[in-house]
């Protein structure tokens, strides 16, 4: 489920900075591009959530 809503707030979030990018340039929206960004965000995201370790790190 967390990966799932991790794709769903990555394409929001990513989409609404297209748009809104868009926009202020004055181009127009297109689709495509920030869809394969949110998919490579969500991507980045969810390989540096399982790289960090869990549980208690020792105190050396």
């Amino acid at each position: 489920m967390r990966y799932l809503m991790t794709f769903f707030w990555s394409f929001a979030l990513v989409a609404m900075l297209n748009y809104v990018a868009g926009a202020i340039a004055n181009v127009e929206f297109d689709f495509v591009p920030g869809a394969i960004m949110s998919v490579i965000a969500a991507l980045l995201v969810i390989f540096i959530g399982e790289s960090l370790p869990e549980g208690e790190i020792a105190d050396h």
